[in-house]
C-alpha cells in the first residue's frame, strides 16, 4: 500500500498530477479541493494516498491532507458510490462542506454534484450519518506532520501563476473528467474564463457558479 508521497511537483493537468519521488514519476488523480492546496510547479509536496488494484489498472489517488482521504475512504463504502464518485464530490466541496450537508440532511446540494441522484443522495445522507458521528475527534486524531490541522491546509490555495494557451481546454477536460457534460463544462468555463487566469482558477470559479 502507497500511503504518502513526497517529492517535486512536475506536472498539474486536472485532476491527475505528475510527482517524481527519488527518481520515480508516479501519476495520481486527485480532487480540484486538494489541487488547489499544492504548491507551484518544480516545488516539493507532500500528498496523501489511496491505491486502487482493479483487474484492468492499478490507480492511485492523492489528497493534501489526511481528512481528504479519510472522507473519501468513508465515500467508497457507500453502496453505488466509487472512487470516481467520490472525488467528484470531494472537488465540489470540502470535506467540512459535505460532513454540513450530511448533518442538516441537505439534500439539495448534494444533488447538484455531477453523478449524484436523489436516490445516491438519500443514501448517502443515511450511510454517512453514522460514520460521521465522530467526525470532530476523527480531525483531532488525523494531525498533519506539522501539527497543522490538516483542514487548515486545504484553505490555502496555491494556483499556478503561469498563463498557457491550452489552460481552457484543460478546465474544460478536468471537469469532463469529474462528470460534468461537455456542453455544461464548456459554458461553465466561457462564463468565468478571463485572459491570464490558470486553469486551477478556472475549474474552481467554474465549480463555484455550477453547484
Amino acid at each position: 500500500m502507497i500511503g504518502r508521497l513526497r517529492g517535486m511537483l512536475v506536472e498539474k493537468i486536472s485532476p491527475e498530477i505528475l510527482i517524481e519521488c527519488a527518481g520515480v514519476g508516479y501519476e495520481v488523480t486527485m480532487p480540484m479541493t486538494s489541487i488547489y492546496a499544492l504548491p507551484e510547479l518544480e516545488q516539493q509536496a507532500t500528498i496523501y494516498t489511496h491505491f486502487v488494484v482493479r483487474e484492468d489498472a492499478q490507480l492511485l489517488y492523492g489528497f493534501a491532507n489526511k481528512v481528504e482521504r479519510k472522507l473519501f475512504r468513508l465515500l467508497i463504502k457507500v453502496n453505488g458510490v466509487g472512487p470516481k464518485l467520490a472525488l467528484a464530490i470531494l472537488s465540489n466541496m470540502s470535506a467540512d462542506q459535505f460532513v454540513s450537508c450530511v448533518r442538516h440532511d441537505d439534500i439539495s446540494a448534494i444533488v447538484k454534484i455531477p453523478g449524484v441522484g436523489k436516490k445516491t443522495a438519500e443514501r448517502l445522507l443515511i450511510e454517512m450519518r453514522d460514520r460521521l458521528k465522530d467526525w470532530q475527534a476523527q480531525q483531532i486524531h488525523l494531525v498533519s506532520d506539522d501539527g497543522v490541522i490538516p483542514e487548515q491546509l486545504s484553505a490555502e490555495m496555491s494556483p499556478e501563476t503561469t498563463f498557457v494557451n491550452d489552460n481552457k481546454g484543460d478546465a474544460i477536460n478536468a471537469l469532463v473528467s469529474l462528470g460534468y457534460k461537455q456542453l455544461q463544462a464548456d459554458k461553465a468555463v466561457k462564463a468565468v474564463y478571463n485572459r491570464g487566469m490558470s486553469s486551477e482558477d478556472i475549474i474552481r470559479d467554474a465549480l463555484k457558479s455550477m453547484v
